[in-house]
């Protein structure tokens, strides 16, 4: 499709144009460094140039705590929340974050289709914006390019002066129709360089994965690990949870809540009578790295981390996953020459 031209000083234009047709959300600063996804209610807050934000677009469809039902311990019954669609405007989405949603619909779509979840997602538009990698990111070694197109509706690249502005999909279009842009004249850039790489195809760590579940890593790792769990609770793919039932002082009506949880938390692992099946941090790093690169992955054929670095940015133990990986991969090798 032919892309068209969106100046930087027309920006403001363009997401009040975005709220004429929906609800937008979209990058805000917060604090001096860091950003977060949030509904716009001015323009010209709207960030588009940012490294990655806080949470990903996660939260939106699957938020931290989310109430499932409540109940009638008297009448024996109950009732399940209103849900309603989010059906808004997704703008300034990087290309990792929206890779991250459609492994979530796999997740939650598999088996008994997940009811909270699915029905938030209806609606909703995404408008992608390319970005510049910094030393956390590598998205690029699973697959996930800057400039990555795939599921959004309309996408933003980054050029000279503002973005060339491409319609994907016909809600896309629809989205774009009233807002007039002049034809974009050059070439759509490429994907830009990462400075992080894992140096090996998906097709290979799976052999990698299949002969390091008893490697050294996991307890070089574990010895920095603080096991605070930080690394699920920010990370986009991540969808485990808790369930917890809340009742009254009179033991009368309840509320079902369903939490984010954590696998590098102890309690995660922990059932009745005391038994913790990972009681070793080592176990739980190893659970949660192989959960990315290998259980899932088994099914799907692809990778379910996709290159975010917020795990190692935000890690307070300064533990790396790439680091993690590759290690894994410098063991396989050597492995390998000495037979």
């Amino acid at each position: 499709m032919t892309a068209m031209m969106l100046d930087n000083d027309r920006v403001v234009d363009f997401v009040t144009h975005l709220q004429e047709n929906k609800p937008v959300y979209a990058p805000h600063a917060k604090g001096r460094s860091s950003f977060v996804f949030d509904q716009v209610e001015k323009p010209d807050d709207v960030v588009l140039d940012y490294p990655r934000t806080l949470h990903s677009i996660k939260k939106f469809f699957l938020p931290p705590q989310d109430d499932l039902l409540d109940f009638n311990l008297v009448e024996n019954s109950f009732t399940e929340p209103e849900l309603k669609p989010f059906d808004a405007v997704f703008l300034g989405v990087h290309s990792y974050d929206l890779h991250a949603v459609m492994r979530l619909d796999y997740v939650y779509s598999q088996g008994n289709p997940e009811r909270n979840y699915l029905a938030r997602r209806q609606g909703a538009v995404f408008v992608g914006v390319s970005f510049t990698p910094d030393k956390h990111h590598f998205s690029g070694s699973v697959g996930i390019g800057t400039n990555d197109t795939t599921g959004f509706d309309v996408f933003l690249h980054i050029v000279d002066d503002g973005y060339a502005v491409e319609a994907l999909t016909e809600a896309g279009t629809d989205l774009l129709q009233g807002f007039d842009m002049p034809v974009y004249e050059g070439a759509l850039p490429a994907s830009a360089h990462f400075e992080q790489h894992i140096y090996v195809p998906q097709g290979k760590l799976l052999d990698v994965f299949d002969h390091g579940y008893h490697s050294v890593v996991w307890s070089d790792e574990a010895a920095h690990c603080t096991g605070c769990g930080t690394c699920n609770l920010i990370c986009p793919t991540c969808s485990c949870f808790n369930v917890e039932d809340h009742v009254d002082v009179t033991v009368t009506h309840g509320t079902r809540t369903r939490s984010w949880d954590s696998c590098m938390l102890r309690g995660f692992g922990e059932v009745a009578g005391g038994e913790v099946f990972r009681e070793n941090l080592a176990d739980r790093q190893r659970h949660r790295v192989y959960r990315k690169f290998k259980y899932i992955s088994d099914e799907t054929g692809e990778p379910w981390c996709v290159g975010c670095g917020r795990c190692t940015m935000n890690c307070t133990a300064g533990i790396s996953i790439v680091n993690i990986v590759n290690r894994l991969v410098n063991e396989y090798d050597k492995s390998r020459a000495a037979v």
